[in-house]
Formats: structure tokens, sequence, C-alpha cells
């Protein structure tokens, strides 16, 4: 059993008759999949469809108060704590911020952790990627006994891309479907109306999501630079985010990825060459694949 302390997250609580309903509004996920034995995985936008932070949606047992947990970045805690009262308006919902006596930790290897740890959920993005709790802060030390580079090590060898690493949070930068939210259950395309909803239904339906992350290989050595450029000949097609030996998560313009392998170009980042490597979660076409240039969504 592997438990690793995840520092750079934290938790906030939302609560009250209308938690449910309130956040079902805001966030890209949809609110009814969200139960006591299933944590959904959403998003709060900004309205023109960019990515103010994601996190996870761990509804909570009558016993324990009820109400949801978000388990999210800790630099943007803050942020998504002041954009929720915001919209609070006359929503009966207490928001609360549990950083001094919450934590957050995960299965290092992508196991199970043990049931009394705290609140305990399986990753809803991926199955291989275990578990994850929200457990009381002052039990860290009996808990832990790995490490956080153990746990992104895993997470980057099956593919899966991570908020303020491998796409930037704050609403400036990212789309959901260029963080791949859509393969990974993060977005819903049959629920109500939520902030940014029309821009990424748009996205969806005309496959306009060219640039989008993807797991990729070195080729004769290792990387560990976070934002080395990625070119394919002379031009630049993307950068490398996080790494783990030979492994990496890249934003790359695939139609670009596309033409050099249609040309018989090397693509390299770092002065390795690199490809990409197609996990089993990720359902539109690669380059070279057939059906690619279709639909990029």
């Amino acid at each position: 059993m592997s438990i690793a302390h995840l520092p750079e997250r934290c938790v906030i609580k939302v609560a009250g008759e209308d938690a449910r309903i309130f956040l079902d509004g805001l966030v890209t996920n949809d609110m009814a999949l969200v139960t006591q034995d299933q944590a959904g995985f959403g998003a709060l936008l900004t309205p023109q469809g960019k990515i103010v932070v994601d996190f996870f949606i761990v509804a909570l047992d009558d016993e324990d108060g009820g109400g949801f947990l978000l388990d999210t970045s800790t630099a943007f805690g803050p942020d998504l704590l002041k954009k929720l009262s915001l919209y609070k308006l006359r929503a009966q919902v207490i928001i609360e911020d549990l950083g001094e006596t919450a934590a957050v930790v995960a299965a290092g290897d992508g196991g199970k952790l043990p049931s009394d740890c705290g609140v305990v959920y399986a990753d809803p993005r991926f199955s291989g990627l275990g578990d994850r709790a929200i457990v009381d802060r002052t039990e860290l030390p009996d808990l832990i006994n790995a490490t956080i580079e153990d746990y992104h090590s895993h997470r980057i060898c099956l593919g899966i891309p991570d908020g303020g690493k491998d796409f930037a949070y704050g609403g400036t930068a990212t789309f959901p479907h260029e963080a791949l939210m859509d393969q990974l259950g993060g977005v819903s395309f049959n629920k109500g109306c939520y902030v940014g909803q029309e821009v990424v239904s748009r996205m969806q339906h005309r496959g306009t999501a060219r640039t989008r992350l993807v797991p990729v290989i070195f080729t004769g050595g290792f990387r560990s630079e976070w934002g080395v450029e990625v070119k394919a000949g002379d031009r630049s097609i993307g950068s490398v985010g996080s790494t783990a030996r030979d492994r990496g998560i890249a934003m790359l313009r695939l139609d670009k990825v596309a033409e050099a392998l249609a040309a018989g170009e090397p693509i390299r980042a770092g002065g390795l060459d690199i490809a990409l490597v197609k996990p089993p979660f990720i359902h539109f076409p690669f380059p070279g694949e057939a059906g690619f240039g279709e639909s990029a969504a």
C-alpha cells in the first residue's frame, strides 16, 4: 500500500440545501452523477470557455454532514473560493475553506487506500490512477509512506495531464478539450447550462480542438526539464509539460504533427526524438490514424 501526500491540493466544502443545484449550474460535469459511491471530475470555466481551475467533487454521507468536498489546486483554491462566493447570490449554500484541517493523499502506485483513513474515493478520471482521500491533516505522519514524485511518475506514465504542470490555470490559456477533460469524464455534453458551456459545446460539435495534451515517449534519453519546446524541423509545434524517466505529457498542435509525419520529419524536444503514445482513455484519432482531421474532438 503506497500513500503520498499531495500538498499542491487543498479542500473546499460546499454544503447546504442548494449545494448540488448550485454546483450543477457552474461546473462542467453532471452533478446528478456525483454520489457517495462515485466522485466527479470537473472545472469552473470563464464565460469564454477556458479553465479557471479543475477539481474533484466528493459527495459526503449525511452522517458526515452532507454536502460536497472539492479537491482542488492549492495555488488556485483562494480564487475558486472567491468565485464560488460571488456566484452564490441567494443560493442556500455554505462555502468553507478546509485548508487548515484537511489534506489530500493519493495512492502512489495506483492502488487502493484503507477505507478508514478518511473520505476515500476512486480517481474518476481513469481507473489506473487508483484511490485518493481527504484526510485529517494531523494524521498525515502516520499515513504517508510514498513521495509526491512517486504519484506523479505513475500519473505521467499513464498519460494523465495535471493542471498547473501540463496546462495553465487562471482562465487565460486552456480549453477543456485541450486538457483532455472531454476524454477523462470531466465534461458533460448532456446536462443543462453552466458557465462557458456554449464555447465548449461548439468545440465538441465542430471538432475545432487542434491543440491537445498527449503522452509522449523520448527516444535515447530521459527528460526532466519543464517547458521544453517541441519542434518539427525548424517549426515550433508545442511544448513539454511534466516528465518522468522517458515519458512526458506535451501540448501539441496535432495538425502540425500530422504534417511532420507525412513529410517524414523528425519531431524533437530538447535534442531527443519523441513519439506520441496513445493511452486507452483517448478516443479521438491520432495523427496517422484513420479519421484524423475529420474531427479533433
